[in-house]
């Protein structure tokens, strides 16, 4: 599903040089729930974002779902990720003044899904993280938790290969928390989506099917 060669991200600026990664080579396998772990600083969610296509590397290579991302202008980018990814952050990245099923048929606008099918398909998978009966709700009226499975079901409307998740309990508390990785365990075992994981939680980790950890931009396990 998504194989990683020798790929390093490096920051330059005109007084210093950050490597960021450094010589990644990691295959993640269609269904697998992949978390990844390290100390702040070690090039984790620089590795997501590479993968989410949100960011590119310095050198190496990277295909997702057989496709190879390098030399695709940015609008092949913006469809192509559109299409087969699904993002859930830390801080949810909903739109305060939209209300629920608005922020969640945001990532159909782009696929011009006619109104009457965003709605339908919205306030499906709003029914499948337990959050219909909150659809005209405000992100500001939601507790934490349902903010989360709010942008849970903006990750999977549009029916994506992979999901993801860069710290998505983080924000949380342990009971929410719980929650919400119920949920991604949900669409990872019943609908066989691949989730990537970024997170510092040993726990939750545990609970995955793999778990690969970094340390100053190196993979080490």
């Amino acid at each position: 599903m998504i194989t990683i060669s020798s790929l390093s991200k490096i920051y330059r600026t005109n007084e210093i040089e950050t490597v960021a990664l450094e010589n990644v080579n990691l295959t993640i396998e269609r269904g697998e729930f992949l978390s990844i772990m390290g100390p702040s600083g070690c090039g984790k969610s620089t590795l997501l974002n590479i993968i989410g296509l949100l960011d590119a590397p310095s050198s190496g290579s990277i295909q997702i779902n057989g496709t190879s991302t390098e030399g695709m202008k940015d609008k092949a980018l913006a469809a192509f990720r559109n299409k087969s990814l699904g993002f859930v952050f830390q801080s949810f990245h909903l739109i305060n003044s939209l209300n629920v099923l608005d922020n969640v048929e945001l990532p159909l606008l782009y696929r011009r899904v006619s109104a009457s099918e965003r709605k339908r398909l919205a306030q499906e998978v709003l029914e499948k993280v337990g959050l219909s009966h909150r659809m005209r709700h405000f992100p500001t009226q939601l507790s934490g938790g349902q903010c989360q499975r709010v942008a849970v079901a903006r990750a999977i409307i549009g029916n994506p290969d992979i999901i993801l998740a860069d710290e998505p309990t983080g924000n949380l508390d342990s009971k929410m928390g719980a929650e919400v990785m119920q949920l991604l365990h949900q669409l990872n075992k019943e609908d066989g989506r691949t989730i990537v994981m970024v997170t510092h939680n040993e726990e939750q980790a545990k609970q995955t099917s793999r778990t690969v950890r970094f340390f100053d931009g190196r993979q080490v396990q």
